[in-house]
C-alpha cells in the first residue's frame, strides 16, 4: 500500500499496490502493521456498506462525538463517488478546511478519515457502493452532522441539486 498525505494533517489517501499476473492481480487493502507504522488508528471494529441507487445522492457530513469518535477507512467498491472530509478538530490549524477526492471502483483508492473529521460523499454515477472500515461501533446518541452546503466550509460538490435524506438536509449550520 502507498500512503499519501493530504493537505489536512492526519488524513491519508491510500493506494493499493497490485501484483499482476495473467489471472488479474492481488493487493493488500488493509494491514495493521502498515497502519501502525504510519501512526494511524488500526483497531477496526465494524465494517459498513452503503449503496446509492442514483447519481447525485449525497450522504453527509457525518461524525461521532467522544467517547465514540471514529476513524474511517473508506473505499468505493462499485461505481464512483466524490468523497469529502472536513476537519472539525477544535485546535487544528486546518479546522473547517475540507479535502475532496474521487474514489472509484477502478482506481481502488481509499481515504483514511481521522477522528474529529466529518465525512460525506456524493455518488457520481448510478449504483455506486462504498465500503467503510470503522474504529468505533455506531452509537446513535453520539451521531452528529454538519450541513453539506454550509457556507462556513465552502465545500464544492460536483453535482448540483443533490438527493439528500431528511436528516442530512436538516443538520445545523456552524454559527
Amino acid at each position: 500500500m502507498r500512503f499519501i498525505e493530504t493537505p489536512i494533517p492526519g488524513a491519508m489517501i491510500i493506494e493499493l499496490e497490485p501484483h499482476f499476473d495473467e489471472r488479474g492481480f492481488f493487493a493488500r487493502a488493509w494491514c495493521r502493521n502498515e497502519f501502525q507504522a504510519h501512526g494511524l488508528n488500526y483497531e477496526i471494529v465494524q465494517c459498513n456498506v452503503a449503496f446509492s441507487r442514483k447519481r447525485g445522492i449525497l450522504r453527509g457530513m457525518h461524525f461521532q462525538i467522544d467517547p465514540y469518535a471514529e476513524c474511517k477507512l473508506v473505499r468505493c467498491t462499485a461505481g464512483s463517488v466524490y468523497d469529502v472530509i472536513l476537519d472539525l478538530r477544535p485546535h487544528s490549524p486546518t479546522r473547517h478546511k475540507w479535502f475532496g477526492i474521487e474514489l472509484t471502483a477502478g482506481n481502488r483508492r481509499m481515504i483514511y478519515v481521522p477522528e474529529g473529521f466529518a465525512h460525506g460523499y456524493q455518488a457520481l454515477e448510478d449504483n455506486s457502493e462504498v465500503f467503510y472500515q470503522m474504529t468505533q461501533f455506531y452509537n446513535k446518541e453520539a451521531s452528529r452532522g454538519v450541513r453539506w452546503n454550509d457556507p462556513a466550509f465552502g465545500i464544492k460538490w460536483p453535482i448540483d441539486n443533490p438527493i439528500l435524506s431528511e436528516q442530512d438536509k436538516n443538520f445545523r449550520l456552524i454559527e
